[in-house]
């Protein structure tokens, strides 16, 4: 395995300082975001496809300190019902030509979420069938508007030179969990995999070593974010895990995103990392981290201390 960084983990820092500290921390592999939800503080997305230079120079950086461009990410929702789902799609596709460019194999991005039908205005989150609209609503989500569009979006990635598509099981996208993933595998082909990130299982009520062991038996796993999540129990306990206070104040959320191991202790990551590495994943571990209790570098570098000290 390959201990490697989300980058928009330091996403207050130039993208030299970036790659010093990543360099300091003896990390193996970068995944940088072009654009969508992240706001690319390390990668200007149409300067890169616009000059070889540009090109040039910033893999000549990455690779002077012994680091490794490994994935592109592009995280967003391009199947909105709307003329922002028409932008963040374009910056996939943007995405996928300058992966094309640089030669990167790998891209990181969302399944996306439709409308729950062809006139709707807002994408639906459906997560329980009943009352029977709303089976009707996903079938259709499914059916009419995901799976044509990766169609497409394969073949376009395959003409790009992407070997990997590594979807996000993030909560709001239609990809979320083992069987949503095989749903769309199936449909599309294996050019799409699982990123398989842990901290989203946690508050959605999963168990991701279990999810682990399924998805990387059957050859699914195609990227890992090393992300830990810290349920609150006595907020959790009367609020559910299910999160909508925008703005709540952070000792009142059910959950808050952690350094690695301020979540979930080191035996659980050991056991994680082994439910993977038995199960023939044997690729980058991304570290991220959005924990709001330390500063600067603090939880990337705690983080990164944890994973290097149990990698196998």
């Amino acid at each position: 395995m390959k201990l490697g960084l989300y980058t928009d983990s330091l996403g207050g820092y130039s993208f030299e300082e970036m790659l010093d500290i990543a360099a300091s921390l003896k990390l193996e592999c970068l995944e940088i975001a072009a654009g969508n939800w992240s706001g690319a503080p390390h990668l200007n997305l149409n300067e890169m496809l616009e000059s070889s230079d540009a090109r040039s120079a910033y893999m000549e950086s990455i690779e002077k300190r012994g680091l490794k461009l490994t994935a592109l990410n592009c995280s967003g929702n391009h199947l909105e019902p709307s003329e922002e789902g028409r932008r963040q799609e374009e910056v996939v596709h943007k995405t996928f030509e300058l992966a094309g460019l640089l030669g990167v194999k790998k891209i990181v991005m969302m399944s996306g979420l439709p409308g729950g039908g062809p006139d709707s205005k807002y994408p639906v989150w459906v997560v329980n069938t009943w009352p029977p609209v709303f089976a009707e609503m996903l079938e259709y989500q499914w059916k009419e508007a995901a799976i044509p569009w990766w169609k497409e979006a394969v073949k376009r990635a395959a003409d790009h030179g992407i070997e990997k598509i590594a979807i996000e099981n993030h909560p709001n996208t239609l990809v979320f969990n083992v069987s949503t993933m095989c749903r769309l595998r199936e449909a599309v082909g294996d050019m799409v995999g699982m990123n398989l990130d842990p901290s989203h299982t946690f508050f959605m009520g999963g168990d991701p070593i279990i999810m682990a062991k399924h998805l990387a038996a059957g050859g699914m796993v195609y990227h890992v974010h090393g992300k830990d999540t810290r349920i609150e129990a006595d907020a959790a306990a009367y609020e559910t895990l299910m999160e909508f206070g925008v703005g709540t104040p952070r000792n009142r959320r059910p959950w808050n995103y952690a350094a690695v191991g301020y979540g979930h202790d080191r035996l659980w990551w050991k056991r994680f990392l082994a439910a993977l590495k038995m199960n023939g994943y044997d690729g980058e571990i991304c570290l991220e981290s959005g924990d709001f209790l330390m500063r600067g570098t603090e939880a990337v570098r705690r983080s990164a201390e944890l994973l290097t000290d149990i990698l196998l």
